[in-house]
């Protein structure tokens, strides 16, 4: 069993790893994701998204995140999963373009009317079937494949030996919930919510009423959460689900902490990693990763969801609705950047000169020139100067790594004029490492 195990895990690995792919509820969440070592986020604006009440992106805010992606070489999916009424239909195509044009990766949607018209707008953009479709079989995805759908999030009370069947007979890439909350309905078929406080999950305005205690006449049973799912942690079956040729692992909350997101990223990384480099050797995570990933976030505990049984009372917390306890410890990470090469010239009597480029990519460099030196009236302008202040990278997505100057010891150039320079070259340089990656229409 274990030979055979290992067999599938390099026969699945063979096409690369599987995605391990991150909540962004906020622009703090993905910068998160990233220093975790996510492959991809998948993120909501302001509009059409099944989390109402995240915190979100604001158009801008997205188009920058998807090209901060781009720049690590990672993705970014768009959630425009809610379903949609007629008259919101004609608002989308220009709510999406600004985002095809910048190289959106993929959009993940719960509506096949709006299936069609992305199809019919965007041919070459990634579509992706959310969770809230609850496709359950090889005929649902193959359905949707007829529609032109790239990738199927199944329905989440799927068996592994389900999704396994389902992977061979379509050859669908299937991206899988691997950790986070669950549903005690169907995933996108609960109308609690709606009926009992007008709040539509369906909408992304989901109140959460399994998480509340019930009482159920003639039984006894008393203010019990009687609906209310554990968390799904699946860090002990990992090695099967990676097994089982899942394309992406998908961690569950857009409304979670950059805590959260961050711890929960990096332990799935790591077990990820370590399984498909060794995947003879079994794996077993620490017992520090496992009270870590409880800790950072679970209602009344964990399960393993319905990938090894079909139901139970286990899967449900009974005592506790709310989360036990959320980590709020500061996360150990910075906002990733990217190192970048300088050579910086300045010389009385000529035009200061700033030239750039990433150590990763030879063909990367810009070339940007500024004010013209001055020869020093008192004190030149040192060496050491020059770099503290080209260091001044702000909040950008750069930091210098080596600083190259090139002075005769004599000049003067204000430090406005240094800033100014530095900010243009480091706009050319995102410009021209991100150029590849956007559309045209």
């Amino acid at each position: 069993m274990l030979k055979d195990k290992s067999l599938n895990i390099r026969a699945a690995a063979s096409n690369g790893s599987p995605e391990l792919l991150s909540p962004a509820g906020d622009i703090n969440c993905l910068y998160a994701a990233v220093a975790a070592g996510c492959d991809a986020v998948y993120a909501g604006c302001n509009k059409y998204g099944a989390r109402a009440y995240a915190a979100n992106f604001t158009p801008e805010e997205l188009i920058y995140a998807i090209g901060y992606m781009h720049l690590f070489g990672k993705k970014l999916y768009l959630t425009l999963n809610t379903l949609i009424k007629p008259e919101e239909f004609e608002g989308i195509h220009d709510f999406v373009k600004p985002f095809y044009l910048e190289g959106l990766d993929g959009i993940i949607v719960q509506d096949t009317g709006v299936i069609h018209l992305l199809k019919e707008s965007f041919p070459d953009m990634e579509i992706h079937a959310s969770t809230q479709m609850s496709v359950s079989s090889s005929y649902g995805v193959r359905l949707l494949q007829d529609m032109g759908v790239k990738r199927v999030v199944p329905a989440r009370e799927l068996s592994l030996k389900e999704i396994k069947d389902i992977k061979e007979s379509t050859g669908a890439e299937l991206e899988c919930f691997i950790h986070g909350a669950m549903c005690y309905s169907y995933s996108g078929m609960c109308l609690m919510s709606s009926m009992l406080g007008g709040r539509s999950g369906n909408r992304g305005r989901c109140a959460g009423p399994c998480r509340q205690p019930y009482s159920v006449k003639g039984t006894g049973v008393k203010d019990s959460y009687i609906l209310s799912m554990k968390d799904l942690c699946t860090i002990d079956i990992l090695d099967g689900l990676i097994a089982s040729g899942i394309s992406s692992f998908k961690i569950e909350g857009r409304m979670k902490s950059k805590e959260y997101v961050y711890g929960v990223t990096s332990i799935y990384r790591k077990a990820v990693d370590r399984i498909i480099k060794d995947p003879e050797r079994p794996y077993k995570a620490s017992e520090e990763d496992r009270k870590k990933l409880i800790g950072l976030y679970s209602r009344g505990g964990i399960s393993r969801g319905y990938y090894e049984r079909h139901n139970g009372p286990e899967l449900v917390t009974f005592e506790k609705g709310a989360y036990i306890r959320e980590d709020t410890e500061k996360a150990d990470f910075e906002k990733p950047r990217i190192g970048v090469s300088a050579d910086f010239k300045v010389r009385a009597g000529e035009d200061i000169r700033l030239i750039l480029s990433c150590s990763n990519d030879a063909g990367s460099a810009v070339d940007v020139s500024g004010v013209r030196a001055e020869s020093a009236e008192n004190r030149p302008l040192k060496e050491e100067d020059l770099i503290k202040q080209l260091k001044k990278t702000g909040d950008t997505d750069f930091y210098f790594e080596n600083i190259r100057i090139n002075t005769d010891g004599r000049s003067f150039v204000r430090v406005s004029d240094i800033n100014s320079l530095r900010r243009k070259a480091l706009s050319k340089l995102r410009d021209k490492l991100l150029y590849g990656n956007k559309r045209s229409m």
